[in-house]
């Protein structure tokens, strides 16, 4: 299997995701794979109940826009993918959020080598269905994709992805091979007082899409000394429908509780809490604020806190930073933790 049939696959699957994450189309297509959608977003919503069908389809949205062939074209055209023996890659995957390892997964089969995905039990109906399809489109995926939930074996290189804890793990039982080893990362956000409401909205999404689970959702806020909140909650009741959500106002319910008892000063809009706090890695339900005085001495605190951040929102100068709303729309070169998959990948 070549890499233009790799790249053909993809773009096809890239198509299938935009037209289910489109209401009006899957409910058309008479597909088989278009008629299987109800029952594999139900599936996944019962076996993990932060999976909503509008995260999901969210998910398969994201992933069927970045999925087109000059999109594609554009992030292989950086690297000499030829033919070769493939090495096997034991991707271990989180479960956050729906379809969290798809990029390793995509970047795996795109640089010629096996999958061998050890599936997070948060997450294991989506991923298996699109391979289904992409199988369906090339059988020769088959050889190349093996999918469990057991302990890998025989593999010849590790990316693995998980919290700083089981990152010791995985350290200890993976070191010896060639590996990628992800931690913790949070997003943060820098505001300015100047955003617009519309940059304000946008914000919202980075903050609640996915519940906040993501690594790349914003955790915590950089506001200016004297900043005036009241814009900024105004702008995220646009998400006051989360509070109907069960698991996540139970974590509201649960974090503010545990502030007050602890006599911890909030700030409140019945859904989200913001609490004053130096860290990055803030609960369900609660984003963490510091105040700044320079930019420039911002900028020197994200230099030198690099290995703790995932992305930077704004529109402040800081460099790096990328437009609000676009936390959770990373491009195909958007690599979590500043590690270029594809290079690892194609230089084993």
């Amino acid at each position: 299997m070549d890499l233009q049939q790799r790249i053909n696959a993809f773009v096809q699957l890239g198509t299938f995701l935009r037209e289910i994450s489109s209401e009006s189309i899957s409910k058309t297509s008479s597909s088989k794979f278009h008629n299987q959608i109800p029952q594999i977003l139900q599936a996944a919503q019962n076996n993990n109940r932060w999976f909503t069908e509008t995260n999901i389809k969210f998910a398969f949205a994201s992933w069927g826009h970045a999925l087109t062939e000059t999109t594609i074209n554009s992030w292989l055209s950086s690297y000499s993918i030829t033919q070769k023996i493939p090495n096997t890659i034991a991707i271990i995957m989180a479960g956050n959020i729906p379809l969290v390892g798809f990029h390793d997964f995509l970047s795996v089969l795109m640089s010629g080598n096996k999958v061998l995905a050890k599936l997070s039990s948060n997450d294991n109906i989506l991923l298996p269905f699109l391979v289904s399809f992409l199988v369906e489109q090339h059988s020769d995926f088959k050889e190349s994709i093996q999918l469990t939930e057991k302990k890998v074996t025989n593999f010849d290189a590790v990316i693995a992805t998980g919290s700083d804890n089981t990152a010791r793990y995985f350290e200890y039982y993976f070191g010896k091979y060639p590996h990628i080893i992800r931690k913790n990362r949070n997003s943060v956000a820098v505001l300015t007082g100047k955003e617009t409401e519309e940059q304000l909205l946008s914000l919202s999404d980075d903050i609640f899409q996915y519940f906040g689970l993501g690594c790349r959702n914003v955790s915590k806020l950089f506001i200016p000394k004297e900043y005036d909140f009241h814009p900024f909650f105004e702008a995220m009741f646009n998400k006051k429908e989360y509070i109907n959500n069960h698991k996540y106002i139970n974590n509201y319910d649960y974090n503010k509780a545990v502030y007050l008892m602890s006599n911890i000063k909030l700030l409140d809009n019945e859904f989200l809490l913001l609490k004053q706090d130096s860290g990055y890695s803030s609960p369900i339900s609660v984003v963490f604020y510091e105040t700044y005085e320079d930019l420039s001495e911002l900028q020197t605190k994200f230099s030198e806190d690099k290995d703790r951040i995932q992305a930077i929102v704004g529109n402040s100068g800081i460099a790096g930073e990328i437009p609000f709303g676009k936390a959770q729309q990373p491009t195909l070169w958007d690599y979590a933790d500043g590690v270029d998959t594809m290079k690892f990948l194609v230089e084993l």
